[in-house]
């Protein structure tokens, strides 16, 4: 069996299509959205709308389904200092924390981990893709764990 991972939203889209399955029917029925990554520019801790569409999504899904909890991993690339890169990490995360409790996830879901530049995605080289942020749903067994 071969199983693709998409983390490009218009990737994911094309791919959909192609399946006869419309973008907005990916979280029907109560299913997680497939995209848990999220990509930042240099210095920055603001999302942009497509990527807030999705997060409302991943909101949505954690609101029906309350003993589900998420990890919200914050990442930076490695300019600039590791205080600096933990805080902007720490931003990251944040801003994806807030949006989640405006769209009414209770904040005992969420759990915060930054990493500042200390988890590449990548070559430590490819900068834009170092900068991030990964959702980790965590199952019940290990939510009720920590």
């Amino acid at each position: 069996m071969t199983v693709l991972v998409l983390d490009n939203p218009e990737m994911l889209a094309k791919a959909a299509l192609a399946f006869g399955v419309m973008a907005g029917d990916l979280s029907r029925d109560g299913a997680r959205p497939h995209r848990t990554r999220f990509h930042y520019g240099f210095n920055k801790h603001n999302l942009d709308s497509s990527d807030i569409e999705v997060l409302k999504q991943h909101a949505a899904y954690l609101k029906s389904h309350p003993g589900v909890r998420v990890r919200i991993h914050g990442h930076a690339d490695q300019f600039g200092s590791q205080e600096y890169n933990r805080f902007l990490a720490r931003q990251r995360a944040n801003t994806v924390a807030r949006l989640f409790m405006r769209e009414g996830v209770h904040q005992s879901a969420l759990v915060l981990a930054t990493w500042g530049s200390d988890r590449p995605l990548t070559r430590p080289e490819d900068h834009a893709a170092n900068r991030r942020v990964e959702l980790e749903y965590l199952t019940r067994d290990i939510a009720q764990a920590l």
